[in-house]
């Protein structure tokens, strides 16, 4: 198959892992094809901060390798994603890749080490396409808060793709990757594969290393993967979980097979799905309410128990969430000086008098952040401050463990929760720019499960009369990947919404 075949950018991850496999293609001319798609297309939607052409051949080029003796027998197995191209938000570390975190601080930084989960991709033979534009250190619901441009929605062009994930879900939609990862710390994986018509998951809180993401919230953050169907996305967590000596939290569990055991399985009879009540609010866009409850009615259709469940502790989720990531943010960020690594905008007597170290750090972070990183770091160090600890960020705390209350005691009652992924579809660029708690609020019902640690996933269910994607959202326990991707992978596979793709 010659690499410039027309539709080859349009296959799934399965599909040219098969091709792969079988000698169709080989890894060099499947990433030459996407490399070209990349130049084509990604002029009109800036998914891409760093592109890694280079470094991609070589990864494809050792894969064609590992794939040759494979087939020769010198190697017994072969992992599914060798030789697929994939791209890597600009938040998580590749060795000698810049690493920008979407931020002017980190315009230059070259990370000496990466992070355990590329590490892994990388011992499976994955190729890496670059890195993708993100909302600044992962800050933001529509990637408009990147310091460099705006990425677009590939649905519409004039449209935000979501935050802070946007760039890599973006890629993925607009066929320039055939799966990437991305993070997640309120949403940021699952609200823009729902705008932009992919598929996303935000595993449990442990079930993938943290080592080598730059932190956000250390308690909120997760990696996880971005891909076109639930199998590609299942095969791509698979790969970068597990446990990792270098992270404390990541947690000695094995990842279920979820690709192979539910690739054709549409049967949900005996599961239990609670559909929550408070997730149904006022405002809400009336054709995401109506996409997800018939999504719910094709579940009952393949045999699944819907019910109503209450989650009484969701309107506190925003603004408890609204301190307790920006005081760790706060924390996390006050490495960002000018003195060991990154941007440094130098003050009046450098070394010589205190002073003038502190205008150094004044005026590296003050040139260096954008507004919503500093408008952050202010309420998380207000929140943390002497007086003040116990009454906001201490209390938020008490009422985190309420809400993780609530989910365990729905899932006493049901298996899997369903409801929307945001209230409505993708918004124009700079509807809400001026506004930050409206921007916020498109993380209203994805927030939760960061604050509970549970794990969730965000596929289509439809489309707006503007022909924008609806995305449905199924949340499980704790390690209950297994549950949510069954019912996922069911539904997908008896409706047709992940088969089309953007006019680009």
């Amino acid at each position: 198959m010659a690499a410039n075949e027309s539709g080859l950018h349009n296959r799934t991850l399965r599909q040219v892992s098969g091709l792969l496999r079988d000698g169709q293609v080989s890894s060099v001319e499947l990433t030459e094809a996407m490399l070209a798609r990349i130049e084509a297309v990604d002029p009109a939607i800036r998914a891409f901060i760093t592109v890694t052409p280079d470094l991609a051949l070589d990864h494809a080029r050792r894969a064609d390798e590992m794939i040759a003796h494979w087939r020769n027998g010198t190697i017994d197995t072969l992992h599914p994603l060798a030789g697929v191209p994939l791209a890597i938000k600009d938040v998580i570390l590749v060795e000698g890749v810049p690493a920008t975190c979407g931020s002017r601080i980190l315009e230059n930084f070259r990370p000496p080490f990466s992070a355990t989960v590329i590490e892994k991709l990388l011992a499976a033979g994955v190729v890496i396409l670059g890195k993708t534009n993100t909302d600044e250190f992962a800050m933001g619901s529509s990637t408009e808060n990147s310091a460099f441009f705006t990425t677009r929605n590939p649905w519409d062009t004039t449209r935000v793709p979501g935050g802070s994930s946007g760039g890599s879900a973006a890629a993925v939609a607009a066929r320039m990757a055939f799966g990437a990862l991305g993070s997640d710390t309120g949403g940021s994986i699952r609200q823009p594969a729902s705008l932009c018509g992919v598929v996303g998951i935000k595993p449990s809180y442990g079930r993938v290393s943290r080592y080598g993401l730059v932190a956000f919230a250390s308690s909120l953050d997760q990696i996880g993967p971005l891909a076109r169907t639930v199998g590609d996305a299942a095969l791509i967590l698979g790969t970068i979980a597990g446990h990792d000596p270098k992270d404390s939290t990541a947690m000695r569990l094995a990842m279920p097979d979820c690709y192979h055991r539910f690739e054709y399985a549409t049967d949900l009879k005996g599961l239990r799905v609670g559909v929550p009540k408070e997730y149904f609010i006022e405002g809400m866009q009336s054709e995401v309410e109506t996409a997800v409850r018939d999504a719910v009615k094709v579940m009952e259709s393949l045999g699944a128990e819907a019910r109503e469940v209450s989650l009484p502790h969701t309107e506190y989720a925003l603004p408890v969430y609204y301190l307790i990531a920006p005081a760790e943010a706060s924390a996390n960020l006050a490495r960002y000086d000018g003195v060991r690594y990154g941007l440094r905008v130098g003050g009046e007597g450098l070394g010589v008098r205190d002073e003038g170290l502190w205008d150094e750090y004044r005026n590296t972070r003050g040139v260096g952040f954008g507004a919503e990183v500093k408008r952050r770091i202010m309420i998380g160090t207000y929140a943390l401050s002497s007086g003040y600890y116990d009454a906001y960020y201490l209390r938020a705390q008490k009422v985190r463990t309420l809400i993780k209350g609530d989910f365990d005691a729905a899932f006493k009652e049901v298996d899997v929760i369903a409801c929307p992924v945001t209230p409505t579809t993708a918004f124009k660029i700079g509807e809400k720019a001026d506004n930050p708690l409206e921007m916020y609020l498109s993380d209203v019902f994805t927030l939760p499960a960061n604050l509970a640690g549970i794990c969730g996933i965000s596929l289509p269910c439809g489309f707006d009369t503007a022909g924008l994607p609806i995305g449905l959202q199924l949340m499980g326990p704790a390690f209950g990947e297994e549950r949510i991707l069954k019912v996922a992978a069911a539904y997908e596979a008896v409706t047709g919404w992940h088969t089309r793709p953007p006019g680009v």
